[in-house]
């Protein structure tokens, strides 16, 4: 595991007010879908003006009105409702602060750096491979940065590591999280090896939290490896991510102490 590089020491810190930038999940792709209908909604809407048609173009406005909403919900749910979802999150696992925490999937680490904020003597580490398709402007340079700027490099390791073959020795975690990173592993078994190597570096008694599509699914996979407290539960509308109505669940689960 490889630290934070260091940075001078006017930059450690970073400067007051400012917050790292973690991107788009998904890319820009879902976004480019959006403005793609809002074109077509726009031209819809000049023909029927054209063509003195005006309930067409009432109609069109009024879907156009509807995309541009979902495409605003999108942002929101992938900036900061995402944070407020996890800070919410590692609120509730009352941390001490001394904890060893790893984020499985950690992008350019929105999660990875509220975690380090609660933990002033301990370590919050960093896997991922890093694709731009999984996120826009995805990198470990990226997530470097962002340590730095949000003054948490001095607690931060980052690491180049498939969550299926996790380059760590077993039990070496107090918590475990992810978000929105084992669904892209595209086959069922790969994403049944994922969540094994992820309680397989858990400490007796760590916990692991995992928000993801299709969640509910893991469950099952953490109660065959021996997993304690296995839950799952529905997120609010923060998670929406343009679909209305639409929640990503979370799944809670422990390691037996012992």
């Amino acid at each position: 595991m490889e630290p934070v590089a260091e940075v001078p020491a006017a930059g450690r810190g970073g400067r007051a007010g400012q917050r790292g930038r973690y991107g788009i999940d998904g890319g820009f792709a879902g976004l480019g879908v959006f403005a793609v209908i809002e074109a077509g909604l726009a031209g819809t809407v000049a023909w029927a003006v054209r063509h003195r048609r005006p309930a067409a173009a009432a109609l069109a406005a009024v879907g156009g009105a509807a995309v541009a909403g979902s495409a605003a919900s999108y942002l929101y749910s992938t900036g900061p409702g995402k944070r407020a979802i996890w800070t919410q999150l590692l609120d509730e696992l009352d941390l001490r602060g001394d904890e060893h925490v790893l984020d499985v999937g950690c992008g350019r680490g929105a999660v990875l750096m509220l975690a380090a904020r609660r933990l002033p003597a301990g370590r919050a580490v960093g896997a991922d491979v890093w694709r731009r398709r999984d996120q826009s402007g995805n990198s470990r340079a990226a997530a470097e940065r962002n340590a730095v700027v949000e003054g948490v490099a001095d607690r931060v390791e980052l690491v180049d590591a498939d969550a299926r073959d996790l380059p760590f020795a077993s039990a070496s975690f107090d918590v475990v999280v992810s978000s929105l990173a084992i669904s892209n592993i595209r086959d069922a078994g790969g994403r049944a090896q994922a969540l094994r190597e992820a309680v397989r570096v858990l400490r007796p008694g760590g916990r692991l939290r995992i928000v993801d599509e299709g969640a509910e699914r893991y469950a099952t996979v953490l109660r065959d490896v021996g997993c304690a407290d296995v839950a799952v539960r529905q997120l609010d509308w923060r998670t929406w991510y343009g679909l209305p109505g639409h929640h990503f669940p979370l799944v809670t689960a422990a390691r037996p102490p012992g």
